[in-house]
Order: C-alpha cells, then structure tokens, then sequence
C-alpha cells in the first residue's frame, strides 16, 4: 500500500538505509569518544588514537593467539591499555604540560609512530580475522517479518557502542571524577588550587580512551580484520568532531549519527549519479560546511578571541 506516494518497498528500504546510518554513526560516536576524553581534559587533539585502537585490537587478537580465552584475552588487553595510557601520561603528556597546543600535537603524532611499529614489532604485520561469535548475516526476525535487511554484526556493533557511550556520559556527569574532569576541562589552575589531583584525573582519561580504544578496535576489526587500516579511524572521527564539537560527549553522539545517516543516505541515492563512492568524502563535505557556518561545532563553546 502506497504511502504519499511511495510503495512500501521504498518505504522500508529507506528505513533500512537510515537504520544503517544509524548503526554505523554509534561506531563512529565511540571512535569520537577517545578524541573527545582527551580534548576535555587537556585542549590537545589525540591524533594517536587511531593508533591506539590498532594497537589495542592486535594486542588482543595477539593474545588469543597465544592460548589466552576470549574474557581471559580481553582483561589482559584492558590492563595493557591502562598500561599505556599511564606510560603515555608520565612519559609524554606530563613533561610537556605548559607547552603549546602545536607542542602537545606533535607530540600525539609521534606517538602513534610509535605505537603503530610497537604493535607490528610485536605481533607482525599480517591482517588478521577476528570472530566474535556474531554472524555477519541480516536478522532473520527483521528480515521476514519487515523487510527489513540489517546484519546482526552492525546491531551488536551499535548497541555495544551506545551502551559504552551512555556509561561513560553518565560516569562523567554525575561521579565525583566526572566532576573533577569538567573543573579539569574549565580551568585547570582553578581545579588544581581546590585541591582536584591533575595527575589522577589525566591518568584516569587516558587509560579510560585506552579502553574505548580496545572496544572500537574489537567491533571494527570483526567486520574489516584487524590490519593497519584501522589507524585511519582517526580520520573518520574528524568530522564527527566538527560537527559536534571537540569538547563535548553529547556532541560526538550527536555528530557520529549525523555522519553515519548522510553517508549511508547519500551513497544510496546521490551516489549513483556521481559513480558511487561518495560515502568516502561526503562526510568531509558536510564538516567543511560547518566550519564556515558554525565552527565551533553544534555542542561547542564559542571561542572569543581579543584583539
């Protein structure tokens, strides 16, 4: 039965698209998560995430290899990345505190140089297959009773990310860390002199995007393979930044499901008269248009400058 014109094929198909879109935007709200964890809590652009996430993901493949279970694998990973994160506050983060913003940049730069070979050292470079259980195939349910063709893998994948994203928003709003890290976030100095320990909370932010990277590595490394590619994710997390703004957990969700349902939405039925592929830079697109209508993103502060 037609539906202001459109057949009920049409209809649904289009749901279908949106709902992928929408799947896809919660991977991309949780690869925004890491950026925006560490940008809160130092102004500092992490480029290494992407790194993180590659190194977190092949570590814990490369544990399983090693005989390690599934749960036993996982932990194990978790506290390699706490490892990490504390290494990299102590290591890099903490002598350069004072530095400039391009200080601080370069330095995440080199540090997903680092991780990046680190991790290719260690466990090769060969792309690997990991199976979480989850078949990559539409949910029978949804499929024969709408129509509608979702692969269960991309609803795991999502409402694993939502649930991840809703935890840390919650623990970040209304706990006592959460707390330190808006003081943190609003002006250091001030945190400092009420007695709000600096180091804690930044040892507690990194190794926090450590674990968000394992978790993003996992659900992309299922549908794409853990291989260096995974690195790139820090490019697909910018104009989710953008779009949202750098500072702000409601934002990257915001601007994750905005990305995901343009792409998907645009590569169906814009694509085909441009060849297809337009999913790859129509994101870039959008977040350009933002830059020139509202920098400063859709949750973010607008930044006054004095002259």
């Amino acid at each position: 039965m037609p539906i202001w014109g459109w057949p009920m094929t049409e209809i649904l198909f289009f749901f279908e698209v949106v709902l992928a879109g929408l799947l896809a935007g919660t991977m991309y709200s949780l690869v925004a998560l890491g950026f925006v964890l560490i940008y809160k809590a130092s102004a500092t652009f992490n480029f290494a995430q992407g790194a993180m996430v590659f190194f977190a993901v092949l570590s814990f493949v490369g544990f399983m290899e090693l005989g390690l279970p599934f749960v036993l694998a996982f932990l194990v990973t978790i506290l390699l990345m706490i490892a990490v994160g504390y290494a990299t506050e102590r290591l890099v983060i903490e002598p350069l505190t004072g530095q400039s913003e391009d200080t601080m940049l370069m330095a995440t730069i080199g540090l997903a140089f680092v991780l990046q070979g680190l991790a290719q050292a260690v466990w090769g470079v060969e792309v690997r297959r990991l199976d979480l259980g989850i078949p990559d195939f539409p949910i029978p349910w949804l499929a024969d009773n709408l129509g509608i063709f979702v692969s269960a893998l991309d609803v795991t994948a999502g409402v694993v990310a939502g649930v991840l994203i809703i935890v840390l928003s919650l623990l970040f709003r209304f706990t006592k860390m959460g707390l330190g890290l808006r003081a943190v976030a609003d002006d250091p100095g001030a945190a400092a002199s009420i007695g709000i320990p600096l180091k804690n909370i930044m040892l507690l932010v990194w190794s926090t995007a450590g674990i968000v990277a394992l978790v993003t590595g996992m659900m992309w490394g299922a549908r794409a393979g853990v291989q260096f590619a995974l690195v790139d994710l820090a490019l697909k997390a910018l104009p989710v930044l953008i779009i949202g703004g750098f500072s702000s957990i409601p934002g990257a969700i915001v601007g994750g499901l905005i990305i995901g349902v343009v792409e998907k939405t645009l590569e169906v039925y814009v694509g085909p008269y441009f060849g297809g592929g337009i999913e790859g830079w129509a994101p870039y697109v959008l977040a350009i248009l933002f830059l020139l209508w509202r920098p400063e993103g859709l949750f973010g502060e607008k930044i006054i400058r004095r002259v």
